[in-house]
């Protein structure tokens, strides 16, 4: 029987500079590359039997893609744009963190 995993994961070659980097846009005169935060995953089956007796399990797979922003070169001077929506998601477990660490802090020092 073949092992759905490992050709699921063969034909899925090193896409991770392809997941991050969009493919460049030339917009009057100005080439804009997108950039994201992705991650995917996958599953799989695998099935069993003798005869008539056929058996048999699978699974699935999805992934995700934050637009973190984009480079944007124009007159050879290139810069990079963040998505201010896509900041303020990702430093909210931070700022929770901080906030927790500066509470215990706090209070370890009214001791």
């Amino acid at each position: 029987m073949k092992n759905i995993a490992k050709e699921l994961a063969e034909s899925m070659p090193n896409i991770g500079a392809k997941l991050a980097y969009g493919e460049p846009i030339e917009v009057a005169g100005t080439t804009i590359v997108p950039v994201a935060m992705g991650s995917y995953g996958f599953g799989a089956g695998e099935g069993v039997g003798e005869g008539e007796q056929n058996e048999g399990s699978g699974g699935g797979g999805g992934g995700m893609a934050i637009p973190v922003g984009a480079y944007i070169t124009k007159n050879g001077s290139t810069r990079f744009e963040p998505n201010p929506v896509a900041l303020i998601a990702v430093s909210i477990p931070f700022v929770c963190v901080a906030g927790w660490a500066v509470a215990r802090v706090v209070k370890a020092w009214k001791r």
